[in-house]
């Protein structure tokens, strides 16, 4: 590992701001903003830029970068600590345990940004977008909440928008061309490093905010039996 991640991984663990896989946080996080503000998650957060800038536009919110990767949180917990940004935090963790420190209907809202969009057939099951995160989503939100996308990959978008029709979400709004349509406006308007850099390249940017089902979430035990396959034939 590098000196510079080390460097990183040390300063983070002194960060106010900053949890890496605490215990007992459900229905604990009101004590951590000190207010009852409603949360926002940014999944997948990476330097923490949707956080840092919403929590910039909506001093009324209280929003977590979720990622595993300290050296990143690094860059967006620093940012929020300089400006004061008391209702930005972060937490250091896998997704896919995100259950582990939200209660039900604990946040409000998810944001996630150009996540790895897990090309390979043998790892669509990785996608934020799959069941079994949506599984997980629909265990800390309430009825009716928001879980954004936005992406450069028309994959990952297809692949959404077909899991979203198989398990009956609601679509709020679906843009196949974020800029090619004039939408990127408010939240939508925030660019990060990423997207600055698909943005030169001439990449589409696509966006699709829904909200899940009453009813459970399901993996199709088809689905599930081919991606498992796929997992085996690598």
């Amino acid at each position: 590992m590098g000196q510079k991640k080390l460097v990183r991984f040390e300063a983070i663990k002194t960060y106010a701001n900053v949890l890496q896989n605490p215990e007992g946080m459900k229905g604990k996080w009101s004590e951590f903003f000190g207010n009852t503000h409603p949360i926002t998650l940014e999944l997948a957060c990476g330097k923490g830029e949707y956080s840092t800038n919403l929590g910039r536009q909506h001093k009324d919110r209280n929003f977590i970068g979720v990622d595993i990767k300290g050296n990143r949180i690094y860059i967006g917990a620093k940012t929020a600590l300089k400006e004061q940004l008391n209702n930005v935090g972060f937490l250091r963790t896998q997704i896919g345990k995100v259950t582990d420190y939200f209660e039900s209907g604990e946040v409000e809202e998810i944001w996630i940004i150009f996540p790895d969009p897990f090309l390979r057939a043998s790892k669509a099951k990785n996608r934020l977008t799959h069941a079994r995160f949506l599984k997980l989503y629909q265990q800390i939100l309430p009825p009716g909440a928001k879980i954004n996308l936005k992406t450069d990959s028309r994959e990952l978008y297809d692949f959404t928008k077909e899991t979203l029709a198989e398990q009956g979400c609601f679509v709020h709004e679906d843009i196949a061309d974020l800029y090619g349509q004039g939408k990127a406006t408010g939240a939508l308007a925030i660019r990060t490093f990423y997207e600055e850099m698909h943005l030169a390249e001439g990449r589409t940017i696509y966006f699709i905010s829904f909200s899940l089902p009453e009813h459970p979430i399901v993996v199709p035990e088809k689905k599930k039996k081919m991606e498992d396959e796929a997992v085996e034939k690598g």
